[in-house]
């Protein structure tokens, strides 16, 4: 049994007391601060979120805010997709790239006005990177990391239990859209987002100092439709076919390389960081791509700390970057970042921590 050492290096969420008051059982660390991953049994955690609604803790999903002038300006130069059509009450998912074309996180940009912008990370400090480069490029934008934690609802059920809480008006927001509003007093933005496929909300919570009130409202809200506590979602998320940045990524992966290609456009400003090295890119073609494999054996195998070598004829092609059992499939599923010669169908070996095992290369997503 490990503990957590309580440091100042280390924040807590705005929701951490409500946790631990349901039985959290397990953390991991992601923008400084303890994301929940699991409550005991996984199974009954996945087929809720399959089948019902989850509720989440995802504070550690930070927001980088964007204020001034040149915030619009600022958030285009930062990434490489075309934002000059995104409007107030509109989100956008968007890679960052560094000046090489490597991804270096891939935030949901939400624009709460014409100057102001938030970034709502990954695991990596944007708020460092973005603060450099409006002072190199002596932009009027302040950079800053508001007072805001997510806290999301995921799941076939998610939209009801919104309804419930909010009203009817949550129905008409497409997805990446939001609204500001209350909830019982508490300020809060609303997101039709999360990281499953499954459907949901995020509400960003404007108050840290009213995480355990939300979360208990949102808890008594769902009871209805049997809510339980949950967390982003390993198995679901590797069915589904979501990159996880920094899980599934290295220090050489560009967007073209995960599936992220779509992303990236290339007719934007010179200016736009790595924007010059991804059109080069581009043009060469990637040396790598993400394939899905499908793995022989019959009882979960889980992942460990790092990658995993995946040979073809012999030869190392890629790694293994994730691996989960699939509830649905029935048996244990991952992600490739491999060369592009190996293609859907081939079999491969990976070297697993329980030896060489084989599988079967696939598009994704498996389900």
């Amino acid at each position: 049994m490990h503990g957590i050492f309580p440091s100042a290096r280390l924040k807590p969420s705005p929701y951490y007391q409500a946790t631990v008051a349901e039985g959290v059982t397990s953390f991991t660390v992601y923008n400084n601060m303890l994301m929940p991953t699991g409550y005991g049994d996984p199974e009954p955690e996945y087929w809720r979120i399959i089948n019902g609604v989850s509720q989440w803790d995802v504070a550690c999903e930070r927001q980088v805010q964007l204020l001034g002038p040149d915030a619009g300006k600022l958030a285009q130069i930062l990434s490489p997709r075309d934002l000059s059509k995104c409007q107030v009450g509109q989100g956008k998912y968007v890679p960052m790239c560094d000046h090489d074309g490597v991804l270096i996180n891939d935030p949901i940009l939400l624009k709460l006005d014409d100057d102001r912008y938030w970034f709502s990370i990954a695991d990596s400090n944007i708020w460092f990177w973005a603060s450099a480069i409006a002072a190199e490029r002596g932009l009027r934008v302040q950079v800053s990391e508001p007072d805001v934690s997510p806290l999301a609802i995921q799941g076939p059920k998610a939209e009801a239990l919104a309804v419930s809480l909010f009203g009817d008006w949550v129905r008409d927001l497409k997805y990446f859209w939001f609204r500001e509003t209350r909830l019982q007093g508490i300020p809060m933005v609303v997101a039709r987002s999360g990281w499953s496929k499954q459907g949901g909300f995020e509400l960003y919570l404007m108050d840290g100092s009213r995480g355990t009130e939300l979360w208990n409202i949102v808890r008594e809200a769902g009871r209805p439709w049997d809510i339980g506590p949950g967390n982003p979602n390993l198995h679901e998320r590797v069915e589904s076919g979501l990159v996880s940045y920094g899980g599934d990524t290295d220090r050489q992966t560009n967007p073209y390389e995960v599936r992220l290609g779509k992303y990236v456009d290339l007719q934007v400003a010179d200016d736009v960081i790595g924007i010059q090295a991804l059109r080069r890119i581009h043009a060469e073609g990637p040396k790598r791509h993400q394939l899905g494999v499908k793995l022989e054996g019959e009882r979960p195998d889980p992942f460990g700390f790092s990658w995993e070598p995946v040979f073809l004829d012999g030869r190392k092609v890629g790694d293994l970057t994730n691996s989960a059992w699939s509830y649905r499939l029935r048996q244990n599923i991952g992600f490739t970042l491999i060369s592009v010669e190996a293609r859907p169908g081939d079999t491969v070996e990976v070297q697993r921590a329980s030896g060489r095992v084989r599988g079967t290369l696939c598009e994704l997503p498996f389900i």
